[in-house]
């Protein structure tokens, strides 16, 4: 099981990271305010979702 955890902990740390550059460089090229403000919701939810999965890890690496 931490084997799954941990594969879900790169990728979704991972998937912050590309749209943290994907909204950055919607930013940089002056492109749509909304645009933008979804990247970065996305980025927040996503942030959210790697919290838990790292939660999970340690909570399940721990018995």
């Amino acid at each position: 099981m931490p084997t799954f955890f941990t594969f879900a902990s790169y990728a979704a740390a991972g998937a912050v990271a590309v749209v943290l550059v994907m909204g950055l460089v919607n930013m940089a090229r002056a492109g749509s305010p909304s645009t933008s403000q979804t990247l970065m919701r996305l980025r927040v939810l996503l942030q959210f979702v790697a919290i838990v999965v790292l939660m999970g890890l340690l909570w399940f690496s721990g018995r």
